[in-house]
């Protein structure tokens, strides 16, 4: 029995572990550990690895996995506000960045066809790597997270028409235009499926697989949607990872997206990360080092080259300064899908041997780069913004939409900013319309912008971290803001220039880990709430509830362990819950806790008296008095104010207890 693929992925796995563990001693990303473990156990590294090419198929299967989840946790409707951005940012990107490669290679004297190969090449960054950091960062939500996507996206569709015009570039120019016609005609046949599908096909589809209640029926299930959609989108001359995409786009549409991923992502890390190592295994470290001039220029001025299109093409669409600079660096680097292209290009003769390898050197060194770029971005950003650049190019060119709420929000006083129209932003809005408290939002998407303007919200946009926008939402006469956005450095930086500019504004920031709140503390934010201790609170105020602690006491704690930082979270537990061995063993009845007032009429009367039992139909479990509980208290146990009494009985008999009996005396 042929078991090399077997040993080939034991080696990869146990190799990496240890790679890993070292990166991360160093502070080095997973992709970086990721790449090295490919660079060592590959043909050009120790030759580890034999079965190269059954690898690099589980590679693409962790590319079109991690696609569908990013199109799970996307949506349709997110989709269609974005085509702005997909075609015009996209289109923008790609064409001027093949331009400029092109024209630099023909002044290299490369050949016309090659220079055109060359410029596909580069044009295109890696979906793989961008996404992952992107989703570990929890930066999908933010300007620069959107745009850089909706990029990503054009160029995982553009990749086809590239790959249908290597073979003229190489002199077969037989049934091109039929060809581009029928993959025209494809595609469009795909999308109206896509469509179909999103809304009357797989809901009422997950919806019978999901009352079934098997876990392995669901996940089989969802796993046949990813590779049917991403098969079917490949049979049309498009990519398995654009099809996997767009069948996480229709299950994101269904009540059951959320579980999907759930199921998905642990087979989608494993798979990933074979994709990063087979990469790795491509890149020879002998050409390496006998180049190592040629290839740092040509790295060094891809990154740079690429930096500076992308961020002009996010600049041309209206974003500030700060957002086009962030999505530029995150778009530097040259792409997987190149490696799709180059392996074309060598077969129709459009690269030889050492072009193929210069190029791909180049590829996965940027690669490699691209987490220690974007985790620079924003610092990066930061400092060009002290250039003095004009404040239109600083606050984007999207400045119309101020201007028609100028005048409402001069109106404005004692009002609540809420800064991002996410999910976060949308509630603290509807929360506050209820309430009748007047507010203004700045956004920092365009087409959020005109959308939600012309349903009547009071938004406009901006770049919060400049004090000209914060002016114009009028912060110095503004009771609260709120920072609802996705990105820790634009959240400290606005912190900051919004207490700079109003001392009295209370803020309130949100943040994702706990490690952010103290900067946020220090730069004068009132209350930061961090996403993962709030769902600890949350959870450990459930728990309680279930080991019958009193609703006061939990409310108690609670707001002291949001009060303190969370300190009581992060540090061990002083006293053990005394509760902790009551079990609910009841189905047909409920638990209660009732604390007894002082001046309760029960005070000072034993049980015996009461006869809680016979009157009433509960049964006392215990009293918790103190730090002490009494189980199974005997008749001639009296009550006392302060008293925690643990009842068992139906609803209604509770509820009588605490009438008749527990009532204050006044």
């Amino acid at each position: 029995m042929e078991v090399t693929l077997f040993k080939d992925v034991l080696v990869i796995f146990s190799l990496a572990i240890g790679v890993l563990l070292v990166c991360q001693r160093i502070k080095l990303p997973t992709v970086v550990g990721f790449l090295l473990t490919g660079i060592l156990a590959g043909p050009y590294g120790f030759g580890l690895i034999s079965a190269i090419h059954e690898v690099e198929i589980l590679a693409e299967i962790g590319v079109v996995l991690l696609l569908f989840t990013i199109g799970v946790e996307f949506s349709l409707k997110e989709f269609v506000r974005m085509k702005k951005s997909v075609v015009l940012g996209g289109s923008l990107q790609v064409t001027l960045t093949f331009l400029l490669s092109f024209a630099i290679s023909i002044h290299l004297g490369r050949p016309f066809n090659e220079a055109v190969f060359i410029g596909f090449f580069i044009s295109l960054s890696s979906t793989a790597i961008v996404l992952k950091i992107l989703q570990e960062k929890a930066q999908f939500d933010s300007p620069h997270g959107r745009m850089a996507l909706a990029v990503l996206i054009f160029q995982d569709i553009i990749v086809v028409p590239m790959i249908l015009f290597i073979p003229l570039l190489a002199g077969e120019v037989a049934n091109l235009g039929r060809s581009l016609g029928f993959l025209a005609l494809k595609g469009i046949g795909v999308f109206v499926l896509v469509a179909v599908s999103a809304r009357w096909i797989v809901p009422g589809l997950l919806y019978q697989i999901a009352r079934s209640r098997s876990r392995e029926l669901f996940l089989l299930s969802v796993l046949v949607m990813c590779f049917g959609v991403a098969w079917l989108t490949y049979l049309a001359g498009l990519s398995l990872a654009l099809g996997a995409f767009l069948a996480g786009l229709i299950i994101s549409e269904s009540e059951y997206g959320h579980h999907a991923l759930g199921n998905i992502v642990p087979f989608r890390d494993v798979f990933t990360s074979l994709f990063f190592v087979s990469i790795g295994m491509l890149l020879d470290l002998g050409f390496l080092i006998e180049h190592p001039d040629q290839v740092a220029l040509i790295t060094a001025a891809a990154i740079i080259a690429k930096t500076l299109i992308a961020t002009v093409a996010v600049l041309l669409l209206g974003f500030p300064l700060r957002t086009a600079i962030i999505a530029g660096l995150t778009l530097c680097q040259v792409g997987e899908f190149s490696f799709i292209l180059a392996r074309f290009g060598v077969n129709y003769g459009l690269l030889g041997g050492d072009t193929f390898q210069l190029f791909l050197a180049v590829a996965v060194i940027t690669m490699g780069v691209t987490p220690f770029i974007m985790a620079l971005a924003p610092k990066a950003a930061d400092v060009t913004l002290r250039l003095p650049f004009p404040a239109r190019l600083k606050t984007g060119f999207s400045t119309r939409s101020q201007s028609v709420s100028a005048q409402q929000v001069r109106e404005l006083t004692d009002h609540l900013i809420i800064l991002g129209y996410g999910l976060n932003g949308r509630n603290v809005a509807t929360a506050a319309k209820t309430a009748k408290i007047p507010y203004v939002i700045l956004e920092m998407n365009p087409e959020t912008v005109r959308s939600e303007k012309k349903g009547g919200e009071l938004i406009m946009y901006g770049d919060a971290t400049h004090e000209a926008v914060l002016d114009h939402a009028g912060i110095e006469k503004a009771r609260v803001m709120v920072v609802a956005i996705s990105d820790p450095t634009a959240t400290r930086r606005i912190t900051a220039v919004a207490r700079r500019l109003n001392p009295k504004i209370h803020i309130i920031a949100r943040t994702r880990f706990f490690v952010e709140t103290a900067p946020l503390y220090e730069l004068g934010a009132n209350e930061v709430i961090a996403e993962e201790y709030e769902t600890s609170v949350e959870i450990f105020a459930r728990v309680l509830a279930k080991y019958l602690v009193p609703k006061e006491e939990i409310d108690r704690f609670t707001a002291e362990t949001r009060k303190g930082g969370y300190e009581m979270l992060r540090k061990p537990a002083q006293d053990a819950a005394s509760l902790a061995d009551l079990k609910l063993s009841y189905p047909d009845l409920e638990i209660s806790s009732i604390r007894v007032s002082a001046k309760a009429p029960i005070v000072g009367r034993s049980l015996a008296e009461l006869q809680l039992r016979s009157k009433y139909g509960v049964n006392l479990l215990a009293i918790r008095r103190g730090s002490q509980v009494l189980a199974n208290p005997d008749g001639q146990t009296q009550i006392l104010g302060d008293d925690i009494l643990i009842l068992l009985g139906s609803p209604v008999s509770l509820i009588s207890v605490a009438g008749h009996c527990l009532e204050c005396g006044d």
